[in-house]
């Protein structure tokens, strides 16, 4: 018999134990933290959103470059630097502003 002893009987080193349980616990905070980022993506990208307008009439002469929308209005900005905001409801032209060049 060999002085040797059994390398599967002997104790676990603490500094491994140590970084076992560290691993684990990382291991655990990176799992909840997926499943937290996905149930939040999930939960944004089904949220009801406001129906776009099936038509928009702009005035003569005016070409659309950006959109975007509020609860009750929406909005387009034209190539001339005007944006024009419409009521959701109605499609009514309710407000324009002119875009002043930066000074």
């Amino acid at each position: 018999m060999s002085d040797t002893p059994d390398p599967e009987k002997l104790p676990e080193p603490a500094n491994l134990r140590l970084l076992r349980r560290l691993v684990l616990v990382l291991m655990g905070v990176m799992i909840v933290g997926l499943v937290t980022l996905l149930g939040l993506l999930v939960i944004r990208l089904t949220t009801t959103r406001a129906p776009l307008p099936a038509e928009i009439t702009l005035p003569d002469g005016a070409t659309a470059t950006a959109f975007t929308q509020g609860p009750d209005w929406y909005a387009v900005v034209t190539r001339d630097d005007s944006i024009l905001i419409f009521d959701r409801a109605t499609g009514a032209l309710r407000q324009t502003l002119q875009i002043a060049p930066a000074p």
